[in-house]
Protein backbone atom coordinates (compact mmCIF):
# COMPACT_ATOMS: atom_id res chain seq x y z
CA UNK A 1 0.00 0.00 0.00
CA UNK A 2 1.50 3.40 -0.98
CA UNK A 3 2.17 5.69 1.61
CA UNK A 4 0.85 9.52 2.05
CA UNK A 5 4.04 11.04 0.80
CA UNK A 6 4.09 8.75 -2.38
CA UNK A 7 0.56 9.75 -3.42
CA UNK A 8 0.82 13.52 -2.67
CA UNK A 9 4.30 12.82 -5.88
CA UNK A 10 2.19 11.14 -7.79
CA UNK A 11 -0.71 13.65 -7.72
CA UNK A 12 1.81 16.62 -8.44
CA UNK A 13 3.68 14.61 -11.45
CA UNK A 14 -0.14 14.32 -12.74
CA UNK A 15 -0.77 18.04 -12.58
CA UNK A 16 2.75 18.47 -13.55
CA UNK A 17 2.48 16.31 -16.72
CA UNK A 18 -0.62 18.09 -17.73
CA UNK A 19 0.93 21.73 -17.89
CA UNK A 20 3.66 20.05 -19.51
CA UNK A 21 1.88 19.07 -22.32
CA UNK A 22 0.05 22.19 -22.60
CA UNK A 23 2.95 24.06 -22.96
CA UNK A 24 4.46 21.39 -25.36
CA UNK A 25 1.39 21.76 -27.61
CA UNK A 26 1.78 26.05 -27.43
CA UNK A 27 5.36 25.43 -28.14
CA UNK A 28 4.81 23.56 -30.91
CA UNK A 29 2.28 25.61 -32.83
CA UNK A 30 4.14 28.73 -32.00
CA UNK A 31 7.48 27.65 -33.52
CA UNK A 32 5.89 26.58 -37.26
CA UNK A 33 4.35 30.36 -37.38
CA UNK A 34 7.62 31.95 -36.40
CA UNK A 35 11.26 31.52 -38.62
CA UNK A 36 13.28 32.56 -35.41
CA UNK A 37 14.23 32.80 -31.77
CA UNK A 38 13.64 36.54 -32.22
CA UNK A 39 9.65 35.91 -33.68
CA UNK A 40 9.27 33.51 -31.29
CA UNK A 41 10.28 35.81 -28.14
CA UNK A 42 8.03 38.31 -29.56
CA UNK A 43 4.66 36.16 -28.85
CA UNK A 44 2.39 36.17 -26.20
CA UNK A 45 1.71 32.55 -26.44
CA UNK A 46 5.54 31.43 -26.13
CA UNK A 47 5.42 33.27 -22.97
CA UNK A 48 2.39 31.85 -22.17
CA UNK A 49 4.29 28.13 -23.00
CA UNK A 50 6.30 29.67 -20.53
CA UNK A 51 4.53 29.90 -17.54
CA UNK A 52 3.06 26.53 -18.39
CA UNK A 53 6.40 25.17 -18.08
CA UNK A 54 7.15 26.62 -15.01
CA UNK A 55 4.62 26.05 -13.53
CA UNK A 56 5.07 22.44 -14.14
CA UNK A 57 8.56 22.60 -13.57
CA UNK A 58 7.80 24.11 -9.65
CA UNK A 59 5.10 21.39 -9.22
CA UNK A 60 7.62 18.38 -10.44
CA UNK A 61 10.03 19.74 -8.32
CA UNK A 62 7.61 19.32 -5.07
CA UNK A 63 6.86 16.02 -6.20
CA UNK A 64 10.83 15.61 -5.95
CA UNK A 65 10.44 16.05 -2.26
CA UNK A 66 8.26 13.19 -1.57
CA UNK A 67 9.03 10.90 -4.18
CA UNK A 68 12.33 9.26 -5.79
CA UNK A 69 14.01 10.17 -9.01
CA UNK A 70 13.51 6.67 -10.13
CA UNK A 71 9.53 6.92 -9.82
CA UNK A 72 8.77 10.96 -10.22
CA UNK A 73 10.92 10.70 -13.63
CA UNK A 74 8.96 8.41 -15.05
CA UNK A 75 5.65 9.48 -15.29
CA UNK A 76 7.14 12.65 -17.17
CA UNK A 77 5.27 10.04 -19.96
CA UNK A 78 2.21 11.02 -18.72
CA UNK A 79 3.14 14.50 -20.79
CA UNK A 80 3.16 12.66 -24.29
CA UNK A 81 -0.23 10.42 -23.57
CA UNK A 82 -1.82 14.32 -22.87
CA UNK A 83 -0.33 16.25 -25.33
CA UNK A 84 -0.78 13.74 -28.40
CA UNK A 85 -4.58 14.05 -27.99
CA UNK A 86 -4.61 17.53 -27.12
CA UNK A 87 -2.62 18.23 -30.25
CA UNK A 88 -4.70 16.63 -32.20
CA UNK A 89 -8.25 18.57 -30.76
CA UNK A 90 -6.28 21.75 -30.88
CA UNK A 91 -5.71 21.12 -34.77
CA UNK A 92 -8.92 19.81 -35.60
CA UNK A 93 -7.32 16.52 -36.57
CA UNK A 94 -8.29 12.87 -35.75
CA UNK A 95 -6.12 10.59 -33.27
CA UNK A 96 -4.77 7.43 -35.16
CA UNK A 97 -5.80 4.00 -33.95
CA UNK A 98 -2.10 3.17 -32.94
CA UNK A 99 -1.85 6.35 -30.81
CA UNK A 100 -4.63 5.37 -29.05
CA UNK A 101 -3.14 2.03 -28.16
CA UNK A 102 0.45 4.03 -27.64
CA UNK A 103 -1.74 5.72 -24.65
CA UNK A 104 -2.89 2.42 -23.25
CA UNK A 105 0.62 1.14 -23.58
CA UNK A 106 2.06 3.94 -21.82
CA UNK A 107 -0.28 3.63 -18.65
CA UNK A 108 0.15 -0.12 -18.23
CA UNK A 109 4.02 0.19 -18.54
CA UNK A 110 3.98 3.64 -16.04
CA UNK A 111 1.60 0.90 -13.82
CA UNK A 112 4.48 -1.49 -13.95
CA UNK A 113 7.15 1.53 -13.24
CA UNK A 114 5.32 2.30 -10.08
CA UNK A 115 4.37 -0.62 -8.35
CA UNK A 116 8.65 -1.72 -8.93
CA UNK A 117 9.49 1.60 -7.78
CA UNK A 118 7.36 3.12 -5.08
CA UNK A 119 9.30 2.18 -2.24
CA UNK A 120 6.62 3.96 0.61
CA UNK A 121 9.05 6.58 1.63
CA UNK A 122 10.25 10.07 0.87
CA UNK A 123 13.76 10.52 -0.25
CA UNK A 124 16.57 10.98 2.27
CA UNK A 125 19.78 11.06 0.24
CA UNK A 126 20.80 13.71 -2.61
CA UNK A 127 23.77 14.03 -4.76
CA UNK A 128 27.48 15.75 -2.96
CA UNK A 129 28.58 18.91 -4.35
CA UNK A 130 31.25 16.90 -5.95
CA UNK A 131 28.75 14.66 -7.60
CA UNK A 132 26.79 17.57 -8.61
CA UNK A 133 29.72 19.33 -10.21
CA UNK A 134 30.71 15.62 -12.01
CA UNK A 135 27.41 15.47 -13.17
CA UNK A 136 27.19 18.73 -14.41
CA UNK A 137 30.43 18.82 -16.68
CA UNK A 138 29.42 15.51 -17.99
CA UNK A 139 25.93 16.15 -19.07
CA UNK A 140 26.48 19.93 -20.43
CA UNK A 141 29.54 17.71 -22.67
CA UNK A 142 27.44 15.42 -24.49
CA UNK A 143 24.56 18.54 -24.72
CA UNK A 144 27.85 20.23 -26.48
CA UNK A 145 28.29 17.53 -28.99
CA UNK A 146 24.12 17.03 -29.36
CA UNK A 147 24.02 20.84 -30.62
CA UNK A 148 26.97 20.63 -32.66
CA UNK A 149 25.42 17.36 -34.19
CA UNK A 150 22.15 19.29 -34.62
CA UNK A 151 23.33 22.60 -36.07
CA UNK A 152 25.51 20.12 -38.52
CA UNK A 153 22.70 20.24 -41.51
CA UNK A 154 21.46 16.77 -40.50
CA UNK A 155 18.03 15.67 -41.15
CA UNK A 156 17.79 14.29 -37.46
CA UNK A 157 18.58 17.83 -36.12
CA UNK A 158 15.05 18.26 -34.16
CA UNK A 159 15.45 14.42 -32.42
CA UNK A 160 19.46 15.72 -31.51
CA UNK A 161 17.69 18.52 -30.07
CA UNK A 162 15.07 16.85 -28.32
CA UNK A 163 17.81 14.45 -26.76
CA UNK A 164 19.86 17.39 -25.91
CA UNK A 165 16.88 19.04 -23.92
CA UNK A 166 16.06 15.59 -22.37
CA UNK A 167 19.30 15.38 -20.60
CA UNK A 168 19.36 19.30 -19.51
CA UNK A 169 15.92 18.50 -18.15
CA UNK A 170 16.85 15.25 -16.61
CA UNK A 171 19.80 16.50 -14.81
CA UNK A 172 17.79 19.86 -14.02
CA UNK A 173 15.62 17.67 -12.25
CA UNK A 174 18.51 15.51 -10.17
CA UNK A 175 19.49 19.26 -9.04
CA UNK A 176 16.32 20.24 -8.20
CA UNK A 177 15.53 17.47 -5.95
CA UNK A 178 19.05 18.50 -3.97
CA UNK A 179 17.32 22.11 -3.58
CA UNK A 180 13.98 20.10 -2.24
CA UNK A 181 15.30 17.56 0.37
CA UNK A 182 16.16 19.75 2.90
CA UNK A 183 18.95 22.07 1.50
CA UNK A 184 21.61 24.00 4.58
CA UNK A 185 21.93 27.53 3.24
CA UNK A 186 25.67 27.22 1.74
CA UNK A 187 28.11 28.29 -1.39
CA UNK A 188 27.36 24.62 -2.63
CA UNK A 189 23.20 24.77 -2.47
CA UNK A 190 23.96 28.30 -4.42
CA UNK A 191 25.70 26.89 -7.10
CA UNK A 192 23.44 23.76 -7.55
CA UNK A 193 20.66 26.37 -7.77
CA UNK A 194 22.41 28.39 -10.54
CA UNK A 195 23.32 25.17 -12.33
CA UNK A 196 19.68 23.97 -11.66
CA UNK A 197 18.61 26.87 -13.43
CA UNK A 198 20.77 27.17 -16.28
CA UNK A 199 20.03 23.08 -16.88
CA UNK A 200 15.99 24.13 -17.21
CA UNK A 201 16.53 26.42 -19.13
CA UNK A 202 18.47 25.30 -21.34
CA UNK A 203 16.19 22.42 -21.92
CA UNK A 204 13.49 24.36 -22.55
CA UNK A 205 15.28 26.50 -25.45
CA UNK A 206 16.37 23.26 -26.70
CA UNK A 207 13.04 21.72 -26.88
CA UNK A 208 11.92 24.84 -28.68
CA UNK A 209 14.34 24.24 -31.31
CA UNK A 210 13.14 20.98 -31.55
CA UNK A 211 9.82 21.34 -32.28
CA UNK A 212 10.35 22.89 -35.47
CA UNK A 213 10.47 19.63 -37.07
CA UNK A 214 7.29 18.97 -35.52
CA UNK A 215 5.69 17.53 -32.21
CA UNK A 216 5.57 13.70 -31.99
CA UNK A 217 9.35 12.53 -32.67
CA UNK A 218 10.76 14.91 -30.52
CA UNK A 219 8.70 15.01 -27.57
CA UNK A 220 8.60 11.11 -27.78
CA UNK A 221 12.21 11.12 -27.87
CA UNK A 222 12.37 13.68 -24.99
CA UNK A 223 9.93 12.04 -22.59
CA UNK A 224 12.34 8.67 -22.84
CA UNK A 225 15.65 10.29 -22.58
CA UNK A 226 14.57 12.24 -19.39
CA UNK A 227 13.61 9.79 -16.86
CA UNK A 228 16.65 7.68 -18.48
CA UNK A 229 19.01 10.26 -17.72
CA UNK A 230 17.66 11.17 -13.80
CA UNK A 231 17.31 7.28 -13.45
CA UNK A 232 20.59 6.37 -13.87
CA UNK A 233 21.76 9.23 -11.87
CA UNK A 234 19.49 7.99 -9.18
CA UNK A 235 20.35 4.39 -9.42
CA UNK A 236 24.13 4.99 -9.47
CA UNK A 237 25.08 7.91 -7.46
CA UNK A 238 21.57 7.51 -5.02
CA UNK A 239 21.12 3.82 -4.03
CA UNK A 240 17.97 4.25 -5.47
CA UNK A 241 16.39 0.84 -6.38
CA UNK A 242 13.47 -1.06 -6.85
CA UNK A 243 10.92 -3.34 -4.69
CA UNK A 244 10.90 -6.72 -4.75
CA UNK A 245 14.73 -8.01 -5.61
CA UNK A 246 14.95 -9.79 -9.11
CA UNK A 247 11.10 -9.48 -9.29
CA UNK A 248 10.78 -6.10 -9.04
CA UNK A 249 13.51 -5.26 -11.31
CA UNK A 250 12.23 -7.90 -14.34
CA UNK A 251 8.64 -5.79 -13.70
CA UNK A 252 10.42 -2.79 -14.01
CA UNK A 253 11.90 -3.31 -17.18
CA UNK A 254 8.76 -4.67 -18.64
CA UNK A 255 7.26 -1.56 -17.67
CA UNK A 256 9.67 0.47 -19.38
CA UNK A 257 9.67 -1.46 -22.46
CA UNK A 258 5.94 -1.42 -22.23
CA UNK A 259 6.16 2.33 -22.25
CA UNK A 260 9.22 2.88 -24.47
CA UNK A 261 7.06 1.07 -27.03
CA UNK A 262 3.77 3.39 -26.13
CA UNK A 263 6.04 6.48 -26.25
CA UNK A 264 7.10 5.21 -30.02
CA UNK A 265 3.05 4.88 -31.15
CA UNK A 266 2.05 8.34 -29.94
CA UNK A 267 5.09 10.05 -31.85
CA UNK A 268 3.63 8.56 -35.08
CA UNK A 269 2.49 11.00 -37.25
CA UNK A 270 -1.28 11.50 -38.06
CA UNK A 271 -2.01 9.68 -41.66
CA UNK A 272 -3.00 12.46 -44.36
CA UNK A 273 -6.74 13.13 -43.76
CA UNK A 274 -7.01 14.13 -47.88
CA UNK A 275 -8.77 10.38 -49.63
CA UNK A 276 -8.39 9.47 -53.24
CA UNK A 277 -12.09 9.83 -53.63
CA UNK A 278 -12.05 13.36 -52.82
CA UNK A 279 -13.59 16.01 -55.39
CA UNK A 280 -11.01 17.72 -57.65
CA UNK A 281 -9.82 21.52 -56.43
CA UNK A 282 -11.48 24.42 -57.96
CA UNK A 283 -8.26 24.80 -59.85
CA UNK A 284 -8.42 21.33 -60.92
CA UNK A 285 -11.91 21.35 -61.94
CA UNK A 286 -11.46 24.86 -64.24
CA UNK A 287 -8.44 23.60 -66.02
CA UNK A 288 -9.09 22.94 -69.54
CA UNK A 289 -9.63 19.07 -71.06
CA UNK A 290 -6.85 18.13 -73.52
CA UNK A 291 -7.80 16.06 -76.33
CA UNK A 292 -7.40 12.47 -75.67
CA UNK A 293 -4.92 10.62 -77.80
CA UNK A 294 -7.62 8.33 -79.24
CA UNK A 295 -9.77 11.13 -80.71
CA UNK A 296 -6.62 13.01 -82.40
CA UNK A 297 -5.80 9.87 -84.36
CA UNK A 298 -9.96 9.44 -85.50
CA UNK A 299 -10.10 13.03 -86.46
CA UNK A 300 -7.19 12.32 -88.54
CA UNK A 301 -3.84 14.10 -89.80
CA UNK A 302 -4.57 17.53 -90.84
CA UNK A 303 -3.82 17.77 -95.32
CA UNK A 304 -0.62 19.27 -96.03
CA UNK A 305 -3.02 21.83 -98.19
CA UNK A 306 -4.81 23.19 -94.93
CA UNK A 307 -1.14 23.57 -93.44
CA UNK A 308 -0.36 27.38 -92.28
CA UNK A 309 2.57 28.20 -90.57
CA UNK A 310 1.38 29.60 -87.23
CA UNK A 311 3.50 32.33 -84.86
CA UNK A 312 2.70 31.82 -81.12
CA UNK A 313 3.77 34.19 -78.82
CA UNK A 314 4.34 33.17 -75.27
CA UNK A 315 4.25 35.68 -72.06
CA UNK A 316 6.14 34.05 -68.92
CA UNK A 317 5.87 36.15 -65.52
CA UNK A 318 7.41 34.24 -62.32
CA UNK A 319 6.49 35.89 -59.37
CA UNK A 320 7.41 33.63 -56.30
CA UNK A 321 6.32 29.88 -56.56
CA UNK A 322 3.05 30.82 -59.42
CA UNK A 323 4.26 30.56 -62.73
CA UNK A 324 1.46 32.27 -65.76
CA UNK A 325 1.70 31.07 -69.07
Amino acid sequence: MLSSPVVLALALSLVSAFCYAAAAVVQERTAAGTADLRGTLARGSWWGAVGLNVSGALLHVVALRYGPLTLVQPLGALTLVVAVPLGALVARRRTSGAQWRGVALTLVGLTALLVATAAGRAPDDTLGTGEVLGVALVAFGVIAVLVRFATGGSGLGGLAFAAASGIASGVGSTLAQKLAVGPTPSWSVAVVAVLTVAFASGGLLLSQKAYRSGLGGPLALLTLVNPVAASVIGISLLGEGFQYGTTGTLIALAGAVAAARGVVLLSLPQPHQDRPGRRASASTRNQPRLPRPTRLLRAGLPSAARVRPVTVELGVELTGTSRTV
